[in-house]
């Protein structure tokens, strides 16, 4: 089963005055292998390009980059292709499907968002 265990946030100084804010919802989710994981993720942002970015971090390891979505690209990381991991940006929200699930899967989530397609300047992450 992949439990969800933590919720935590990290923000810049800027985006912690209430600019640029990417969040996800608390609580616990159990699924099993086969079914369909949707991970949340909301942002608010004053730029009108902005990326967003999912990354995935296991244990004992640094976050891998899944993939970046923004108005006009969506682009993924070959080792996390887009049959099994997509994720559609909407107005405020940006949520990861991952399809299929094995338990390879269960990590730290992370949703980032940035101005540009460079380094994020805010992220959340979720244990899944």
């Amino acid at each position: 089963a992949l439990t969800g265990l933590s919720f935590w946030m990290f923000c810049s100084s800027t985006e912690c005055k209430g600019e640029e804010k990417v969040t996800q919802p608390p609580g616990d989710v159990i699924l099993t292998q086969g079914q369909t994981a949707t991970l949340k993720c909301t942002f608010s942002t004053t730029s009108s390009d902005p990326y967003l970015f999912w990354y995935k971090q296991e244990v004992n390891s640094y976050p891998k980059f899944i993939l970046t979505r923004s108005r006009y690209s969506a682009d993924n990381s070959p080792e996390f292709v887009k049959d099994r991991f997509d994720a559609e940006l909407k107005d405020s929200s940006v949520p990861l499907k991952i399809q299929d699930l094995h338990v390879s899967d269960s990590a730290v989530y992370y949703c980032a968002l940035s101005r540009s397609n460079y380094l994020p300047t805010s992220r959340t992450g979720d244990v899944y």
